[in-house]
């Protein structure tokens, strides 16, 4: 690898070495007052090797219909050759040339991002085979096969682990630069380093199938696409370079100075125009995978960093997706606290609904039995479920579903018990808790509440997107108005939308479209999945073991790490912030030039050099890119771990009867 690096660098340094060294013979030649005409020869000749190449290129072009500037720097080198001027021909291909090798080198840096992924690549791996270990290429390893992970050692698969335990490094996929431990049954990816510890993992992706290789293959991708500026770059030289070319003509004819008119066109190559859009995408493309942040390519990139919106789904991206059981508080005379969260998880044992598993999960972990599943289970959409349990029905959901349940009971009585039920519902709802009765055969017997925890850097996500210049963050979910409330009371969003279905959320993101923002979409990708196609950047969360959102997101985090979504927001606005300024350097050179050429003073060679000092002003502001943000993360917030379902304060005491 480290072979072909040196010898692509020889290649790109040999035609301006080449070229410099005759010119410098030359002008050696002169002042020792050699023989005559070996100064001239050997500038030809330097004008000759260095301009070669840029010959052929705009040959190429041109038999490709297009006009570049390779024909105006062609043009005007064999014209100075014509009219003696050997100097200014040979100065002017070798600072081309110069040119050339820089921008070759600097998107050659540009890219490491992609070279440091293709380097993580392990090529063997040790496999367990007929009990023996067999030391096998990586890609020759089957789907369903045990590898051998020791310390130190590559792993060379995707997959699970089945034994052992250790620690990886999984900066090469994360951007995380802490390993992470793994024990049996995690997950891990191929590329990434074992720092302790021994594993043995049950392949799941080999080959092209692993994370890594997925992410190569997006970052190639990106880095090749094109930006909406970098095109409108390509149609305005498709127009530029003739109209140089007959302006060139022109006043050479008016001022009959051959010299003016070569001048002006060598003046008045775009040079670093041409270089300013592709260097700054593929800097900011390669600063973010290296941070595991995938960007879809330069469009993507461009619309980014006009994001003033973000939408959030509430559950799994604001909070972190696994509900608690809160509050048990039974209600009804001689119902306790075991009795009233046994009942709530037998009616719960055959549903589907999410609640159900941090209900039955709490009672395992209480040592409370839940015998079987329910004689028969009838789920009530958006109210909750009801169970036939011992020949009773038993409804844990809503107000409205116990509603519909003392209707279908025919019972008229109980008002107060609907009163006191209502009252705890209200102050859980209020604290941020999904409360559920639960009654049997129309009669109250207590509420039960969940809570997901939100996470511990939300709030900090919500302050950093504002620090970025995002106008409005808003949360969509699909939760009731007041847990919904009392979560964006803690995070700090702006604005708030509940009780919504998949096609809500698309109308919400649509919505904050039309009132003229551009919209990032955050979410999981499934129910989300409208909204996110519809959003003007779709974000996926937590990609590296989705292959889907690593390849049809706009931008792919690769973990869960909330605090990668302003730092994709700020890099998008530098990258875009560097490109504009890179415009202006080229523009504003290439016009002073070309007013120095008109009033005099400015020859081709001073020309060709202030460019070519241009061009390497535009690479090492792009260069900048490479470098971390100095606002950029500093770790995980410290929170006070209770603040994560409420806050002290907010706590409410129903957990359980006041003795």
């Amino acid at each position: 690898m480290h072979s072909v690096q040196a010898l692509s660098v020889h290649r790109r340094w040999a035609v301006p070495g080449v070229s410099g060294l005759l010119i410098l013979t030359s002008l050696v030649i002169d002042r020792l007052g050699g023989q005559p005409g070996w100064g001239d020869a050997l500038m030809i000749a330097a004008a000759v090797v260095a301009g070669t190449p840029v010959v052929l290129s705009a040959v190429r072009a041109l038999s490709a219909r297009v006009v570049g500037i390779d024909l105006l720097v062609s043009v005007a080198a064999g014209g100075a050759v014509v009219i003696g001027e050997h100097w200014e021909a040979a100065a002017v291909t070798f600072l081309f040339a110069v040119g050339h090798a820089l921008e070759a080198a600097t998107l050659s840096r540009t890219r490491s991002a992609l070279a440091e992924l293709v380097a993580v690549a392990p090529a063997v791996a040790v496999v367990l085979r007929d009990g023996h270990q067999v030391e096998v290429p990586a890609a020759t390893v089957l789907t369903g096969e045990t590898v051998l992970v020791k310390s130190g050692a590559k792993v060379p698969v995707d997959g699970l682990v089945a034994g052992g335990s250790g620690a990886l490094d999984e900066a090469s996929i994360t951007g995380e630069s802490i390993p992470v431990e793994k024990t049996e049954g995690d997950r891990v990816y191929a590329g990434t380093v074992s720092t302790g510890g021994f594993l043995q993992v049950v392949a799941t992706g080999v080959g092209a199938d692993t994370t890594l290789a997925r992410i190569i293959h997006r970052v190639e991708e990106a880095q090749d696409a094109r930006a909406r500026t970098q095109a409108f770059m390509d149609r305005f030289s498709a127009w530029y370079t003739p109209a140089i070319i007959g302006l060139a003509v022109v006043l050479g004819l008016l001022a009959r100075d051959v010299v003016l008119a070569l001048t002006l066109l060598v003046i008045a190559c775009p040079g670093a125009l041409v270089i300013s859009i592709p260097v700054s995408v593929v800097a900011g493309i390669g600063r973010g995978a290296k941070d595991g942040i995938l960007i879809k390519g330069g469009e993507f990139l461009e619309t980014s960093a006009r994001i003033d919106a973000v939408a959030l789904d509430k559950t799994g991206t604001l909070t972190e997706g696994r509900p608690q059981v809160t509050d048990v508080v039974p209600l009804a005379p001689g119902m306790t606290h075991d009795d009233l969260l046994r009942l709530a998880a037998r009616a719960e044992a055959g549903s589907e609904h999410p609640l159900a598993r941090p209900l039955l999960r709490t009672a395992a972990a209480a040592g409370l039995a839940v015998p079987g599943l329910p004689e028969h289970t009838e789920p009530v959409p958006g109210k909750g479920v009801v169970a036939t349990l011992d020949g009773q029905r038993v409804a844990v959901g809503s107000l409205a579903l116990l509603a519909q349940e003392r209707d279908r009971a025919g019972l008229v009585s109980g008002a107060r018990d609907r009163s006191r039920a209502a009252e705890v519902v209200d102050r859980l709802a209020a604290a941020g808790r999904t409360p559920m009765v639960v009654a049997r055969d129309g009669q109250v017997l207590g509420v039960v509440a969940v809570a997901d925890r939100v996470r511990r850097d939300a709030a900090e996500m919500v302050r950093r997107l504002h620090a970025a210049g995002v106008r409005t963050v808003v949360m969509l979910t699909g939760d009731v108005e007041p847990v919904a409330r009392a979560v964006a009371a803690q995070v700090g969003v702006d604005e708030v939308r509940a009780g919504l279905l998949p096609e809500d959320k698309l109308e919400a993101v649509a919505d904050l479209q039309r009132r003229g923002h551009t919209v990032a979409m955050v979410g999981d990708g499934v129910n989300d999945a409208p909204a996110l196609a519809t959003a003007d950047i779709g974000v996926a969360m937590g990609a590296a073991g989705t292959a889907v959102a690593v390849e049809t997101a706009d931008i792919a985090l690769m973990t869960d790490d909330l605090l990668r979504l302003p730092e994709a927001v700020s890099l998008a606005r530098r990258t875009v912030r560097t490109m504009r300024q890179n415009i202006v350097v080229a523009l504003l050179t290439v016009g002073l030039l070309m007013v120095g050429v008109l009033l005099g003073g400015v020859t081709m060679a001073v020309g060709m050099l202030v460019h070519e000092l241009s061009v390497l002003v535009v690479i090492v502001n792009a260069m900048r890119l490479l470098r971390r943000s100095a606002g950029g993360r500093v770790g995980h917030v410290d929170v006070d771990a209770e603040a994560g379902l409420l806050r002290p304060a907010e706590r409410v005491d129903l957990q359980r009867p006041r003795a």
